[in-house]
C-alpha cells in the first residue's frame, strides 16, 4: 500500500531513469528508433506492475482517513506517510467485447437487409402460397413451408428496423420508448475507417519515398486510437438490451434464407446457378431495382471485421510496433469498406488526419464563427433511409 512519499519517490525515480537512459543511449537511439520504443515499453511495464500491485492490496477499514486527519492511535505524524491511492480503473478498459461483436453482427445483418434478402424471401412466400411459381414438394418448397410456419416465433421486421435505428442510427423507424437513435454511429465508424486507411496509406508512402523508411515517426497512432475509442464508447450504451439474442436469431434466419435460395428446385425455377443469382433475379423481375449486391455485401463483411477487431483490447496497445502489427489485421478491410461505401455514396475519403469533433451539431472556427459546409464536407453522407414497410 503506497504512502504519499513512496508515490512521489516512484514517479521521480522512473523519470530520472528515463532521462538517464535517453542521455546514455542517444547515439544508439538515433540509429535505431525501435530501441527507444522498447525502452519506453519496458519502463511503462515496470511502472504498471508496481501500480497494479498497489491497487490490488486491500485498503484499511477507514480507507486511510484517520491517519490523514490525525485521529486515533494510527494518526500520521507527517504528510508523507499518509496513504495515497493510485487511481481507478481506466474508462476505456471497461467495454465488454461481446456487445461490440453483437453490433458488428447487426451491421452485417443490416447490409443484407438493404440488399433485399428478407424482402425476396417474403416475395417467394407470397408466390409459393399463390401457386405462381412451379414449386411443389422439392427441398426448397418444403423449406419455404417451414420458413413460413416458424415466422410467428421470430422477431418481426419492425423489431429489426427499430434495432437498426437504435444501435446504428440507420433508417427512419421509431425507436422503442425510453431509447433514442444512435445518429453518431455512421460518422464515428466512417471516421475510424478513414483514419486506419490514411495511416496505412501514409505508411506505404513512407516505405517507398523516405530515407530510413522504418523510422516510426511518420503517421500518428494517437488519431487512430482516439477514433477507435470514440466509436467503442458510442457503442457502449447502445448495445444493451435484446440485441445480443436478436442478432443470433436473425443470423440463423439469414442462414436459413440462403439455404432456401440455394436449393435445387428454387434455382431451377429462376434459371440460376447459386443463391445470389436467385436473389438478384427476384429483385429484377418483381421489384425492378438497381442491384447493389456486391458493394453492400463487401461493406457487410469488412465492416463486421473492423468491429470484431475493435471489440478486442488491441486499440489500447501503447507500443507502436505492436499496435501497427495488430492494426494490419484490418488495413485491407478498411480500404475495402471505404471503397465500397464511396461507390454507394455513403462515405468520402479524407486525406488529412483530423479528430472527429465531440459535438458535431454546430462546428465553429477558432474565432467563434460557424463553419459553412463546403465541397470537402458535401460527401460526408450517412446511410439513406430504409424505405421498408412495417409488418402488420
Amino acid at each position: 500500500m503506497a504512502k504519499e512519499r513512496d508515490y512521489q519517490n516512484l514517479l521521480d525515480r522512473i523519470g530520472a531513469l528515463r532521462a538517464q537512459l535517453a542521455d546514455r543511449l542517444a547515439a544508439q537511439i538515433a540509429l535505431s528508433p525501435q530501441l527507444a520504443e522498447q525502452l519506453t515499453k519496458q519502463l511503462d511495464d515496470l511502472e504498471g506492475a508496481v501500480v497494479q500491485a498497489d491497487m490490488a492490496s486491500p485498503p484499511p477499514p477507514d480507507k486511510g482517513l484517520a491517519e490523514l486527519v490525525g485521529v486515533g492511535p494510527g494518526a500520521a505524524k507527517e504528510f508523507g506517510v499518509t496513504r495515497m491511492p493510485q487511481g481507478v480503473e481506466p474508462y476505456d478498459e471497461t467495454v465488454t467485447s461481446e456487445r461490440v461483436v453483437a453490433v458488428g453482427d447487426l451491421y452485417y445483418i443490416y447490409q443484407h437487409e438493404r440488399i433485399g434478402v428478407f424482402r425476396v424471401m417474403h416475395k417467394l412466400q407470397e408466390l409459393f402460397r399463390a401457386g405462381s411459381i412451379r414449386l411443389s414438394a422439392g427441398p426448397g418448397a418444403y423449406a419455404l413451408y417451414q420458413f413460413d410456419r416458424r415466422e410467428v416465433l421470430r422477431y418481426t421486421q419492425r423489431d429489426r428496423l427499430q434495432a437498426y435505428r437504435r444501435v446504428l442510427g440507420y433508417g427512419r423507424a421509431p425507436v422503442p420508448v425510453g431509447s433514442r437513435a444512435n445518429t453518431d454511429f455512421h460518422h464515428l465508424f466512417s471516421h475510424l475507417i478513414n483514419q486506419v486507411a490514411l495511416f496505412w496509406r501514409d505508411k506505404r508512402i513512407s516505405d517507398v519515398i523516405r530515407e530510413r523508411a522504418q523510422d516510426p515517426s511518420f503517421g500518428s497512432i494517437a488519431i487512430v486510437r482516439r477514433a477507435g475509442l470514440d466509436l467503442r464508447n458510442n457503442l457502449k450504451f447502445t448495445s444493451f438490451g435484446h440485441l445480443n439474442v436478436m442478432r443470433v436469431e436473425v443470423m440463423q434466419l439469414l442462414e436459413e434464407s440462403f439455404r432456401i435460395l440455394d436449393s435445387d428446385d428454387v434455382k431451377h425455377q429462376f434459371g440460376a446457378d447459386n443463391a445470389w443469382d436467385v436473389l438478384e433475379e427476384v429483385q429484377i423481375r418483381y421489384f425492378n431495382e438497381r442491384l447493389v449486391t456486391s458493394p453492400r455485401q463487401r461493406m457487410a463483411v469488412s465492416g463486421r471485421e473492423v468491429m470484431r477487431w475493435l471489440a478486442q483490447p488491441h486499440i489500447l496497445q501503447s507500443a507502436r510496433t505492436q499496435f501497427e502489427t495488430l492494426l494490419m489485421d484490418i488495413a485491407e478491410y478498411s480500404e475495402e469498406w471505404l471503397t465500397s461505401a464511396q461507390a454507394m455514396g455513403h462515405a468520402t475519403r479524407r486525406n488529412i488526419g483530423t479528430v472527429m469533433p465531440w459535438d458535431r451539431t454546430s462546428p465553429t472556427r477558432r474565432g467563434g464563427r460557424p463553419i459553412v459546409p463546403g465541397p470537402s464536407m458535401a460527401g460526408r453522407q450517412s446511410e439513406p433511409e430504409m424505405e421498408l414497410e412495417f409488418e402488420q
